[in-house]
């Protein structure tokens, strides 16, 4: 019997079908032998295909993605997959069938589609219910674009408190000045020290 996994994020959705490796003793619930997949994004055909072109696939997610978070030219090419970018928010997707006379599908996504999907794609990596064979890109890439969102996150949770800590200061301080007046103090003073 074949089991599903999928994997949700929003507005994206990765299916995986497939039967666990009994002779690896393991566990009826899981995946080793992948035979379908199967990545649904709302609003956009569905994208389905064997095992040996879902690795390609995420690699090429993956490495676009890389490019577009080191501010590099956000293009990648191979012969199942190609991605470039049409502007900031649009990225343009071609998948070419490996099967003769089948036209391309072309797909147009935002960045919330592709960050989406991608999260997806790491909730399959991340996943101890399915073994997937990891490609050397995939390992290095994930590696590499965590540990650049981490540096990320560290300069801004070094730097945004004292910023937050300064603003306020300054705000609640600049709220006394509409409670204080210099000139009623004067009038006070003249008023309890006559001359």
């Amino acid at each position: 019997m074949l089991n599903k996994l999928s994997f949700h994020q929003s507005s994206a959705s990765l299916e995986i079908i497939g039967l666990p490796d009994y002779s690896n003793n393991e566990n009826k619930d899981q995946i080793s032998i992948i035979s379908q997949w199967k990545l649904i994004i709302v609003d956009k055909p569905l994208i389905e295909g064997k095992i040996e072109h879902l690795g390609p696939i995420m690699d090429a997610f993956y490495i676009y993605s890389n490019l577009l978070i080191k501010n590099e030219i956000p293009i990648y090419e191979s012969k199942l997959i190609d991605i470039k970018a049409d502007n900031l928010y649009i990225h343009n997707i071609v998948l070419k069938s490996s099967k003769p006379n089948v036209e391309p599908l072309v797909l147009k996504i935002g960045n919330s589609l592709l960050s989406d999907t991608i999260n997806c794609f790491d909730q399959l990596n991340e996943s101890s219910k399915v073994r997937i064979k990891k490609t050397d890109i995939t390992k290095n890439i994930t590696k590499n674009l965590s540990f650049g969102l981490n540096k990320k996150v560290k300069f801004f949770n070094f730097f945004i408190p004292p910023f937050i800590a300064i603003c306020s200061l300054i705000l609640f301080s600049s709220s006394f000045i509409y409670f204080y007046s210099p000139f009623e103090n004067i009038e006070k003073k003249e008023l309890i020290n006559p001359e």
